[in-house]
C-alpha cells in the first residue's frame, strides 16, 4: 500500500528527542505532538519551529491550546496544511490524499486507538487528531502518527473509526470529523533554518500577550478552585490538561527552542532557558498539588505557587526583548 511518508515501520519507529520520556512534559497536545513527529519523519528538526510558543496566553478559562502555525512550517520545511472537505466516506477521502502523497490529519475518537491503552482505549471517549500515513481498506489496517509516536491498528479498531459509513443511505451520512491534510514540498524550505527561526521568534515575540498570562491565571485561580471543589476528582484530568499541562508543555518547548538557538551561536539565552524551564517545572509541581487538593477538597495556598512562574515569564520576555533586539540590529 502507498504511504504518504515512505519507509516507516511502527514497530521500529523512534520518536524525536522532544518526546523523550525523561522530559517534564513528554506529551504536549495531540496536534503539536503529531507535527513534531511528522517533521522528524521527513528529515526536519522540529525544534527550529517552536518560536511560536513565546506567544501563548491565558484565555480566561484555559491556556492557549498552542499549535504550530502553518506559515512557519511553510518557511522552515515546505509543508502546507489545508482543510480537507469531507463529503463522502471518510476512508475514501483519506485514501485519495495518501495516493497523492499527502498526510491526512483526522480528528477521531481515541476509544479506538491502541496506543492510548490504559488511558482511553476501549474505556473512554475523547477526540484527538491523528496523521494517517497508510490505509488498507481491504485488510482493514491503518498506520498513523499520534501523540509521541507512529502506530498501527486493524480489525475492530479500524471498523470503529470507519465502519459508521457502512450501509448508510445517500443523504444519511453521519457528522463529519474536522479534517486537514499536509502537502509536502508545497514551497521550497529555507537553506538557513537558524536565521529563519530567529526571524520567526522575533515575529512571535511581537505578538505576545500584553498582560503576563501567569498573573492573569493567578488572579482567577480562586474562582477555578471554587468550581473544582464542586466537581468529581476525575474532572482533575480534564482541567489540568487544558491549564497546567498546556502552559507547562508550551514553555518546556520554548526552553528547548531557546537552548537550540544558543547552541547555534545566535546569542546567549541561558537565563531565558532557565526561566522557561522554571515555568515548565512549576506547572508540573502544581499539577501534582492540585491532584492532592482535589482528593482532599482543600485548595489553600495553591494560587501562591503561580507567582514564581509569573516572575519567570517576565524574565523570559525581558531577556528576549534585550537579546533579540541585539540580534536584529546586527542582522540589519
Amino acid at each position: 500500500m502507498k504511504c504518504a511518508i515512505a519507509g516507516l515501520d511502527p514497530a521500529a519507529y523512534r520518536p524525536h528527542r522532544l518526546h523523550h520520556p525523561e522530559r517534564r512534559w513528554p506529551q504536549t497536545n495531540c496536534y503539536v505532538d503529531l507535527l513534531i513527529e511528522v517533521l522528524h519523519a521527513t528529515g526536519h528538526d522540529p525544534v527550529a519551529a517552536l518560536g511560536f510558543t513565546v506567544a501563548q496566553d491565558f484565555e480566561g478559562d484555559q491556556f492557549t491550546f498552542f499549535k504550530l502555525p502553518t506559515a512557519d512550517l511553510q518557511q522552515l520545511a515546505g509543508l502546507d496544511i489545508q482543510e480537507l472537505a469531507v463529503f463522502d466516506r471518510l476512508d475514501v477521502h483519506v485514501a485519495a490524499q495518501i495516493e497523492r502523497g499527502r498526510l491526512p490529519l483526522i480528528e477521531i475518537d481515541s476509544f479506538y486507538l491502541p496506543d492510548t491503552k490504559g488511558i482511553t482505549y476501549r474505556s473512554g471517549h475523547s477526540k484527538t487528531t491523528v496523521g494517517i500515513n497508510m490505509l488498507d481498506p481491504a485488510s482493514r489496517r491503518m498506520a498513523y502518527f499520534h501523540n509521541d509516536g507512529y502506530f498501527a491498528l486493524d480489525g475492530e479498531d479500524y471498523d470503529g473509526i470507519f465502519g459508521q459509513w457502512d450501509g448508510v443511505p445517500a443523504g444519511g451520512l453521519p457528522l463529519f470529523p474536522y479534517s486537514e491534510f499536509v502537502k509536502f514540498d508545497a514551497t521550497r524550505p529555507v537553506h538557513d533554518p537558524v536565521a529563519t527561526a530567529v526571524g520567526l521568534l522575533s515575529h512571535h515575540l511581537g505578538r505576545r500577550p500584553q498582560r503576563n498570562p501567569l498573573e492573569a491565571y493567578a488572579a482567577v485561580f480562586a474562582s477555578h478552585a471554587e468550581a473544582l471543589a464542586q466537581r468529581s476528582p476525575d474532572y482533575f484530568h480534564t482541567y489540568a490538561f487544558n491549564t497546567l499541562r498546556q502552559v507547562g508543555a508550551n514553555f518546556e518547548l520554548l526552553a528547548s527552542h531557546l537552548d537550540w538557538l544558543g547552541e547555534s551561536g545566535v546569542t546567549a539565552l541561558g537565563e531565558a532557558v532557565e526561566a522557561a524551564e522554571a515555568i515548565a517545572e512549576g506547572a508540573k509541581v502544581m499539577q501534582f498539588k492540585l491532584a492532592r487538593a482535589m482528593a482532599r477538597r482543600r485548595f489553600d495556598g495553591l494560587a501562591d505557587a503561580i507567582a514564581p512562574m509569573a516572575g519567570a515569564w517576565k524574565t523570559v520576555m525581558d531577556v528576549l526583548d534585550d537579546r533579540m533586539a541585539g540580534v536584529a540590529s546586527r542582522a540589519a
